[in-house]
């Protein structure tokens, strides 16, 4: 896996951000968190580059991306695919949604 540079756009209440980061974590992939409650101007910073308030956000070697859709939840193939991580099931995916 090559090395890249992530930022995580969160909040502590956020459901999406804690599974966005158990993405991350069980992948060991580095990222450095900004928690959008506690950092002034975070928030802002987030609209002025998607255009709406969403977390959470990662930003990959500068690119902003959302690791999730409403009503999808988190995109384990996307967002493996952008890592150029291996296929095998992460133990969530494999859980039927409700």
């Amino acid at each position: 896996m090559r090395t890249v540079n992530v930022v995580v756009y969160s909040a502590s209440w956020c459901r999406d951000c804690r599974e966005a980061k158990r993405f991350l974590e069980s992948h060991r992939i580095p990222y450095t968190e900004i928690d959008i409650e506690e950092t002034p101007g975070a928030a802002e910073e987030v609209f002025a580059h998607v255009g709406k308030y969403a977390i959470p956000q990662f930003v990959i070697d500068g690119e902003w991306v959302q690791p999730y859709r409403p009503g999808r939840g988190f995109l384990y193939a996307e967002m493996k695919a952008r890592f150029s991580l291996a296929a095998p099931s992460d133990p969530v995916e494999a859980r039927p949604r409700t």
